[in-house]
């Protein structure tokens, strides 16, 4: 056999042991990957109010789930900015507390019951934002 020959047959034993250990793999066997949780996050962390509102119009565009992607982004572009600091706090809460997207988007869409605690004036000015009753066409703000 010649040199590329060897090296060829090497690389492709390497990587089928690779294959063998990936697929193997036992990291996600007793989890539930249809749910994954939101990374938590400290809302109560003291931050000026300017910069906790940057904060949260990206994270209202960066969701990892399309659909609060679209509706949070546009409902911040449309409100953040006039909230007062307890209205952001509330917003805050909101979209950093719960340990789900879906919980979310089902509360805003109103196909399950909102929590008590997350149930007040900025999530029923949400809830009017999502029936887009004047249908407007809506898409995500660029980013700065």
């Amino acid at each position: 056999m010649n040199y590329t020959i060897i090296k060829l047959f090497q690389s492709y034993n390497a990587l089928k042991n690779v294959q063998k250990v990936a697929f193997s793999s036992n990291t996600t066997n007793n989890m539930d990957t249809t749910y994954m949780e939101i990374p938590l996050y400290d809302v109560e962390k003291q931050q000026p109010l300017e910069k906790r509102k940057a904060r949260l119009h990206y994270q209202s565009r960066k969701r990892g789930m399309l659909e609060n992607d679209l509706l949070l982004s546009t409902f911040a572009k449309k409100y953040l900015n006039g909230f007062n600091e307890k209205q952001t706090m509330m917003y805050d809460r909101l979209i950093n507390s719960p340990s789900n997207d879906w919980d979310i988007f089902y509360w805003i869409v109103e196909k399950k019951p909102t929590p008590k605690e997350f149930d007040n004036e900025i999530m029923n000015l949400l809830k009017k934002h999502a029936k887009n009753e004047d249908k407007i066409a809506l898409r995500q703000p660029d980013l700065h």
